[in-house]
């Protein structure tokens, strides 16, 4: 009986979330806050219209996270037509109230490729128009792709993020751009998005991590400084969100060292806690009431296969300052974009998503 009352709870949680999710199509982020880097020059996007009574209600909201992606290859063709470059799975990030993406690349059409790297990651600016038109709202470049071209790449970069306005966390001029939130509110909800790596090349840790004097990413394996930014993002918010580059290449479970992260920024204030690296899903789920992900696998990235091609997007709904429900909905990458699974296939891969929880130390439900 137990058992039974639990998948209940379960389904509807979902049925909600997805009825939500039709219903909130047009609640798009309606205003851009704070962001290190797209501050300083940046042109006003999403400005909200005067205040109101009723824009103070919470409503609920559905956020929407995609995984890895990068514009190498066939997928830099696509950018001449932004409105369509990520294909079909658009439908599903623009349905959401704010989406989010792993952008694991540098934004430049220079520079010179970090020393020691096999692969090394750039695309040109166009790439944040197809993001907006895809309807993602905030991305993070904090990955051990984020600074690919170096320092010139960097800057690139930077330029690139205040010339479009496009919100971007986990890169910036120093530490204090680097770390700090974008702080938006949706539909009511006083949401901030902190981005930070807990991945990169040994030899590339020291040029690549910003500072108080220089440029970089956010690194997540400065503890102590990720907790301070979390705490700093937890003043004026109804919700924290963190994104992090973590874990292990193709490994389906978490590595210890995530799970302690996980455990400090819950302990800290965050109320969300996603990211990816591992190029394939990983298990999503709760932990003391808060929201985990370990790994959302790639999403537009033109080397997927096998295994490396299993794909989706999380979709979750903020409610009553709780996550109170998670649907993943999978997707298949073929020729680097992802094609949302329906019927049969769907369904399995659902239940092959969940099963991942098992070693990852989380519960289907709060």
């Amino acid at each position: 009986m137990r058992r039974n009352a639990m998948a209940m709870t379960a389904v509807a949680g979902v049925l909600s979330l997805a009825a939500a999710a039709c219903s909130s199509g047009s609640g798009k982020a309606e205003a851009e806050g704070d962001t290190g880097p797209a501050k300083s020059g940046a042109p006003a996007t999403g400005r909200s219209p005067a205040p109101n009574p009723a824009a103070a209600v919470k409503q609920p909201i559905i956020i929407a996270f995609g995984g890895d992606t990068h514009f190498e290859d066939n997928l830099r063709a696509r950018l001449a037509n932004p409105a369509t470059a990520l294909g079909p799975i658009a439908k599903t990030l623009r349905a959401a109230d704010l989406a989010m993406v792993n952008l694991e690349t540098a934004i430049t059409t220079g520079g010179t490729p970090a020393p020691g790297k096999e692969f090394a990651f750039r695309a040109p600016a166009s790439a944040f128009a197809a993001l907006r038109a895809a309807g993602v709202d905030v991305t993070s470049m904090a990955n051990n792709h984020g600074m690919d071209f170096m320092e010139s790449g960097l800057r690139d970069s930077l330029k690139a993020i205040r010339k479009t306005g496009f919100p971007t966390v986990g890169i910036g001029r120093n530490a204090a751009e680097a770390y700090r939130a974008h702080r938006v509110t949706v539909k009511g909800n006083r949401l901030a998005i902190v981005g930070a790596t807990q991945v990169l090349d040994d030899h590339l840790i020291q040029a690549w991590t910003a500072t108080d004097a220089k440029g970089g990413l956010a690194s997540a394996k400065d503890v102590p400084r990720m907790v301070k930014a979390v705490r700093a993002a937890r003043q004026g918010s109804d919700y924290v969100i963190v994104h992090l580059h973590w874990g292990q290449e193709l490994k389906a479970c978490p590595l210890p060292r995530q799970q302690d992260l996980a455990k400090q920024l819950i302990a800290a204030g965050a109320d969300v806690v996603v990211g990816g690296h591992a190029h394939i899903p990983l298990g999503g789920g709760y932990l003391k009431g808060k929201y985990v992900h370990y790994g959302l696998g790639n999403f537009v990235f033109s080397s997927a296969r096998g295994q490396t091609a299993s794909s989706g997007v999380l979709q979750l709904k903020l409610q009553d300052g709780k996550v109170s429900a998670a649907r993943w909905k999978p997707a298949r990458i073929s020729a680097g974009l992802p094609i949302p699974l329906r019927g049969a296939a769907a369904t399995a891969e659902v239940k092959r998503w969940n099963g991942l929880r098992s070693c990852a130390g989380l519960t289907a439900t709060p």
